[in-house]
């Protein structure tokens, strides 16, 4: 089998000794083994395949910056299927279960080193992988985890800047507050309350669970527990078995609780006073920091470990 070393150059500037090899195993699909997990990558479209060096690069990298965050890759295998669309985006993306996870992602026919180190969509819809089914009311578990750690996860990789997350964060969690006549997360499937109500979810879990460790363990740790009691894609459960195993993780009670608050009651949160507590605000759009702030180690810790 012919076999080529993509290495990230376009992404890292820097070369890792541990890339794995890229197996060609005909001219439209490839794969590569992260440990003992196997990503195979399909490029139907010949445009894309002309570009097949560039995007399997991004490919590897979004695989390395979940592994890193999680432990592990989430599957023991799972299929990528890069679909061609117009522009010069990645376009859409999905991730479905079964015995073998498949996710399939829409590129544009012009994408370019620069708009693949933008994109976000391949990272989110790989934490997909590591999160069992739930049901349907809990949706937003899914996404809004999804959203949270995707964003971590890239910024613990070196992938964005910390003024880029905080900048995302600020601008971007009021859409998940709770509107008027609003209930709880599983209550409430509207958009934002989904994607951006799970993910201040996932932010307060972060937070509780590293004032209650003194900054030694983190949602990070409850999600790797999650996926050591085998509630990755391949499982169904509930929200709840999900929180109750993130919880033994971290050997204090902080999903759990943070649920019960959450499900059925609005629970509006004064991100503005978080953010003060924190020390970090946007003024004049520029990210500034205060390290006197009560939470300032939090911070500090939260997007690297």
């Amino acid at each position: 089998m012919v076999r080529i070393l993509i290495m990230l150059l376009a992404f890292s500037g820097s070369l890792y000794a541990a890339d794995p090899e890229i197996e060609i195993i005909s001219d439209k699909e490839f794969a590569f083994d992260i440990d003992g997990s196997r990503v195979s990558v399909e490029i139907r479209d010949r445009v894309l395949r002309s570009k097949k060096d560039m995007l399997l690069d991004w490919v590897l990298y979004c695989t390395k910056a979940v592994q890193k965050y999680y432990g592990r890759f989430p599957v023991k295998s799972v299929h990528i299927n890069l679909m061609v669309a117009a522009g010069d985006k990645v376009r859409f993306g999905r991730a479905f279960g079964g015995e073998t996870p498949y996710v399939r992602i829409d590129v544009g026919e012009d994408i370019n080193p620069e708009m693949l180190r933008r994109d976000w969509i391949l990272v989110h819809e790989m934490v997909h992988l590591a999160m069992a089914n739930v049901p349907p009311a809990q949706a937003w578990l899914l996404e809004g985890l999804a959203t949270y750690v995707e964003s971590i996860a890239r910024a613990q990789h070196g992938h964005l800047s910390e003024e880029q997350i905080w900048r995302y964060f600020i601008e971007r969690m009021p859409q998940g507050l709770p509107q008027e006549g609003d209930r709880g997360l599983d209550l409430t499937p509207t958009w934002g309350r989904t994607y951006w109500g799970g993910a201040i979810f996932c932010m307060l879990a972060d937070i509780e669970i590293r004032k209650l460790t003194d900054n030694r363990k983190s949602l990070r740790d409850a999600l790797r527990g999650v996926l050591d009691a085998g509630l990755s894609m391949h499982a169904d459960t509930t929200a709840m078995q999900v929180f109750e195993a993130g919880d033994r993780a971290t050997g204090v009670a902080v999903l759990v609780p943070l649920y019960r608050k959450m499900k059925a009651d609005p629970f509006p949160v004064d991100l503005d006073a978080l953010w003060a507590s924190l020390g970090v605000t946007l003024e004049n759009q520029q990210v500034v920091y205060n390290d006197e702030a009560p939470m300032a180690h939090i911070r500090k810790r939260l997007l690297k470990s």
